[in-house]
Order: C-alpha cells, then structure tokens, then sequence
C-alpha cells in the first residue's frame, strides 16, 4: 500500500495538482486535508474517472478531509462521536484492505494565549481517548493528516527562534506526544532519521520553499506492527513549486506483507 498525505488549502483550487500528481504517483490512497468545500460541491467526478473512490466530510470555506482511494473501503465514519455538537470535520477514518486509516486536521490553534489554542490541546487529549476507546495498540493502524505541529528541532527551519509559536509549542509537543505514546511510530522519521524536510512553506514567506524556511507538520505514522512493514517514506517538495500550488506538499509511505 503506497499511501500519501496533502493539505489542499482548497480541493477545488488545487484540482490540476493533486491530479498531476496522482498521475506520477498511483498511489492506493491519499488522504487530504482543508478541502474547504460542502459534500454536494465535492469535485468527485475527476477523481471517479482516473478510478479512484471519495469518502468526505467538509464544510464551506475552511476546514474539510477527503480520503481517495484506489480501492472502496470496507467502513467509513468521521469526527470522534463523543457528542460535540461543535465539532467541525476535522477526522475521517476508513478501512481499506483490513487497515484502519485516520485521516486528521488538526485545529491550527491561533496564537497560544487563545481559546484556540486550548481547544487544540483538548483536541489531542479527544483523539488519545478516541484511539483508546476504538482501536487496540496491535491492531493495523495508520494516523496521517495535517497535525500542524512540529514536533522536534529537525522539524522546523529555526527551533531557536520558532520555539513557543503556534505549532512549535511545548504544550503542544506534550500533548502530541501523549498521542504517539499510545501507540504509533512516525514512519516519515523511521526512514529519514536525519534529513531535516519540510511539507508546509508560509505563503508569506518570500521564496519560502527555495530558502528552506519551513515545517514538518504534515505526517504519517502507524502502529509499530504495521510501521515495521514500511519501506520507504518520503516528502515531494516539487508540487509546493508548480503553479497554484498550496501552502503544503505531499507526504508519502509505502508497505508491503498487509496480508501477514
């Protein structure tokens, strides 16, 4: 299974890129992030015809995930169903093959002395008890999504100066950490231990992506017995640079033995 993870800022917006890019790619599924589009406005059509499946839940101008896929899953459900009648659509979860993927757009949290911000922390400790409540550590697990935090020094252009900012954030490394200790491993990490690249460059950001000013909040991660069947993960810089491009870049990670 060769899966892969963008955040569009827009589907409909950056249609011709995701399409490019699944052409060189054939990945099995690609799971997207702020689609930013209501269900009935979901551009499915392109993708039905290059045969591949939609699975979404979004809302008009912000949020939204998509998950596309070469085979139709078995199960699908989205948000974490614990009864927040606020609760965007920031999670969708299918299961493709027997493997369980959650597919998740972090809150972006603001500015860390915000009601945002700690409805961000909250969102983490919701998704720790949400792999708790559903899944067992052994089972066939891939989390993947725009977290929209960065979780180590190697993650972000400059730790000194960016440590304390929304997405490079003690509280929020705690708090994503909590997470991963239930279980998962970050598969990106696994196979480049020591490369330090980027998946989000700020638009505001002159020659962002030339310059090498970015972040690493873009991931995928599994539960170790599926991570241990991962042989490769890398980021595609080059569709950040084609035209139109979104603010992020795909991430991506191959398995292989699903069935064993």
């Amino acid at each position: 299974m060769k899966i892969a993870s963008f955040n569009a800022n827009g589907i409909r917006a950056r249609l011709p890129v995701i399409l490019k890019w699944l052409k060189q790619e054939s990945v099995d599924v690609l799971c997207v992030q702020e689609t930013k589009v209501q269900d009935q406005d979901f551009p499915f059509k392109p993708f039905a015809d290059e045969g591949y499946y939609c699975n979404f839940k979004g809302q008009k101008s912000y949020n939204g995930v998509a998950v596309i896929s070469r085979h139709e899953p078995r199960e699908v459900s989205t948000g974490f169903g614990d009864g927040d009648a606020q609760e965007k659509p920031r999670l969708i979860r299918v299961n493709i093959d027997g493997v369980e993927i959650v597919n998740t757009y972090v809150p972006q949290g603001r500015d860390p002395d915000s009601e945002h911000f700690k409805y961000k922390i909250n969102w983490f400790d919701r998704l720790r008890n949400y792999f708790e409540t559903n899944y067992t550590t052994d089972m066939p697990i891939i989390w993947t999504g725009d977290f929209n935090v960065a979780l180590d020094p190697i993650d972000v252009y400059d730790p000194q100066k960016l440590l304390g900012s929304v997405g490079y954030h003690p509280k929020e490394h705690i708090a994503l950490r909590q997470v991963m200790e239930w279980g998962f491993v970050d598969v990106y990490r696994m196979h480049q231990p020591t490369e330090k690249a980027f998946t989000f460059w700020d638009y505001r950001i002159p020659n962002a992506v030339k310059r090498g000013l970015g972040w690493r909040i873009d991931h995928i991660w599994a539960t170790r017995s599926l991570a241990e069947k991962s042989k490769t993960a890398w980021i595609d810089r080059e569709p950040r640079l084609w035209q139109r491009p979104s603010d992020h870049t795909f991430i991506v990670a191959e398995f292989e033995n699903l069935g064993s």
